[in-house]
């Protein structure tokens, strides 16, 4: 135990010279053996200082008392005046300045252990040390003194407190420690904390001191600090001081380190014009410093360095830059700072600007008086549209949509005379305005519903050519089909009545077996074994009565003549007229027809019409023709 307590006393008052071997001598004057270090003893003021001891006797010497002095080198012998400490109570002489401070290792004397402990060191301290034994059975009552001497010096005081820190982080409680230099037993030294924050004035803390009982003479004074750690604290300085006896102090001074981290920022404009530059820094102020990367919204890897951007990052900071920005720069960037083990993000929507823009499309129409302008603008912030037209009149409406970076703005008033308007569209943004003149397009109010409708269907060129080409085609195809017709009329319109023949067999003006049809007649087939003949009606196309049947006869056996030889026969044929004109009726009554005042009233208007109207197309000579060939029927026998 003792040998603990020694080595431990020894290695505390003798930091200054670590490394250094403690060399220690026996001397053995008549029997009396003392042994001592050799060398000095270097001690701290402030500290103690243990002055290692140990010797024998001859056997017959009983040790009552010990006694250490301290006096100078050059002095041969020391006296009572020297005496320092004394296991004799009762010693008066003990000087002054020692007396509490001086302390033996080992009380036991038998155990021939003389170490001695000397407590609240100052420089005075300094010098050597001498032993002296007593034994009441000794020839001399004054005992025996030991010649060969030890010396101490006390240097100033050079060792400092130790502070211990634990792991600091943000919002957990922690304690600091500050534990006193030396492990001695004498006077509590008085152990202070200051706190010196960033910038901030000097706070002092006197913390409690907590002493540990090492060993019967050693001890160790400590003192606590306790708070809850904060951004605040980190990097801040807190000092241990501690003071002893004699106005002596030492102290350290330690930085403090916390593990925290602050939310990241973005600085920087996020609002730049095309064809700048794009500077955005993100910062977070963390401890250990955070890993800080930038993303783009819409893009699954980090920004790097490149032709497009330049990114420089610093400790807790990383900025980035994009020369010349377009459109398409726009958009939302992450900043994303990994810490320990979190990792917040922060974010700023840039927004790219451009000049305000007049598009294709605007223009102005105008239709009768009314004129209407459109202007179409687009650009970043969203441009205004503004019409220098309306100061020049009073009664107009405008109405403007708009449409992400797009607005429309329509105009319309009334302007009599367009040939004299200029309209001018005026847009314009915090970075710049456009003008542009508009044409004007003229539109013709149409006369009709149905003009209109016609010129969205001819609208097209080659539709208008199509079209005109039809109606040409259609209005000749009428004509001469109206001509045919007409043609068809004359040669079968003058015969007012279908006649009815019953022809010979020297010389038949129709053929057996031949039937001759039109539309409008009835048609013969020849009797077989020389059978009468009989009429049969031709189906009724028109489905309603016919005014006048004709018979179909070949002229082509028949010889023209002239109108005076028609003339002289017209008399003989008006009884046989009569008669087929009225055998018609008969027929017409028996089937259900109209009465014959009334057909025939109908069939000489219908055929006065026809006849004037075919002698404003049929010549002369062919009229005097036609006269003469369908006169009567004794005519056409008579040329047969």
């Amino acid at each position: 135990m003792f040998v603990l307590i020694w080595a431990t006393l020894l290695f505390s008052v003798r930091g200054s010279n670590a490394g250094a071997s403690v060399r220690e001598r026996q001397y053995c004057p008549y029997g009396f053996c003392i042994t001592l270090t050799e060398r000095e003893i270097t001690a701290e003021a402030g500290l103690c200082v243990v002055i290692p001891c140990s010797f024998t006797t001859p056997d017959s010497v009983i040790i009552q008392h010990t006694v250490w002095y301290k006096c100078e080198p050059n002095k041969q012998r020391c006296d009572d005046s020297d005496i320092i400490f004394d296991t004799n109570k009762n010693n008066r002489n003990v000087q002054p300045g020692f007396k509490g401070r001086v302390s033996l290792l080992e009380s036991d004397q038998s155990q021939k252990n003389c170490s001695i402990v000397i407590n609240d060191l100052t420089a005075s301290d300094s010098g050597s040390y001498q032993l002296r034994v007593k034994d009441v059975q000794y020839w001399n009552p004054n005992g025996f003194t030991f010649s060969f001497r030890t010396t101490v010096s006390v240097k100033d005081l050079s060792q400092k407190p130790t502070v211990m820190i634990p792991p600091l982080t943000e919002g957990q409680q922690t304690t600091l420690t500050c534990t006193a230099p030396g492990l001695c037993s004498g006077s509590v030294p008085t152990i202070t904390w200051m706190w010196r924050g960033t910038g901030k004035n000097d706070s002092h803390i006197t913390g409690d001191i907590m002493t540990e009982n090492l060993a019967a003479v050693t001890q160790r004074h400590s003192s606590t600090l306790t708070f809850n750690s904060s951004a605040e604290h980190h990097g801040s300085n807190v000092t241990c001081k501690v003071s002893f006896t004699g106005d002596t102090t030492t102290e350290e001074t330690v930085t403090l380190n916390v593990t925290y981290m602050k939310k990241p920022g973005i600085t920087g404009d996020a609002i730049v014009k095309e064809g700048d530059t794009l500077n955005l820094t993100c910062s977070v102020e963390s401890f250990p410093p955070s890993l800080i990367t930038w993303t783009k919204l819409g893009l699954n890897t980090n920004l790097q360095n490149g032709i497009d951007a330049d990114l420089q990052n610093d400790t807790g900071l990383s900025t980035l830059i994009i020369p010349n920005v377009t459109a398409e720069h726009s958009g939302r960037y992450i900043c994303t700072a990994k810490h320990v083990d979190s990792t917040p993000t922060v974010y700023v929507d840039v927004t790219v600007t451009w000049f305000a823009k007049i598009l294709n499309g605007s223009g102005c129409v105008a239709q009768s008086a009314v004129l209407t302008c459109g202007c179409i603008s687009q650009g970043v912030p969203l441009p205004t549209i503004k019409w220098p037209l309306m100061k020049n009149h009073n009664e107009y409406s405008v109405i403007t949509t708009v449409s992400n970076h797009t607005v429309n703005s329509t105009i319309t008033l009334t302007v009599k005379d367009h040939s004299n308007t200029a309209v001018e569209c005026v847009s314009s943004n915090e970075n710049g305005e456009a003008k542009e003149k508009l044409t004007i397009i003229q539109m013709n109010m149409p006369e009709q519903e149905g003009q209109s409708s016609l010129l969205k269907i001819v609208s097209r060129l080659d539709i208008i050519i199509a079209f005109l080409t039809g109606v040409l085609l259609s209005a000749t195809l009428c004509c001469l089909a109206k001509k045919c017709h007409r043609e068809k009329q004359k040669s079968s319109g003058n015969l007012d009545v279908t006649l009815e023949m019953v022809t010979t067999h020297e010389d038949p003006l129709i053929h057996a077996g031949q039937a001759v049809e039109d539309d409008q007649t009835h048609y013969q087939e020849a009797p077989k074994d020389g059978a009468e003949a009989v009429e049969k009606e031709a189906p009724d196309l028109d489905g309603g009565p016919k005014d006048a049947e004709y018979a179909s006869i070949d002229f082509s056996v028949l010889k023209k003549r002239s109108a005076r030889g028609a003339a002289k026969k017209q008399e003989t044929t008006e009884t046989e007229y009569a008669e087929i004109k009225r055998e018609e009726k008969v027929e017409r009554q028996d089937s259900g027809g109209v009465p014959d005042e009334v057909l025939e009233c109908k069939e000489e208007e219908s055929v006065i019409a026809e006849d004037e109207e075919i002698k404003h197309c049929v010549p002369e000579e062919e009229e005097a023709e036609d006269a003469a060939l369908y006169s009567n029927v004794k005519d056409i026998m008579g040329e047969i």
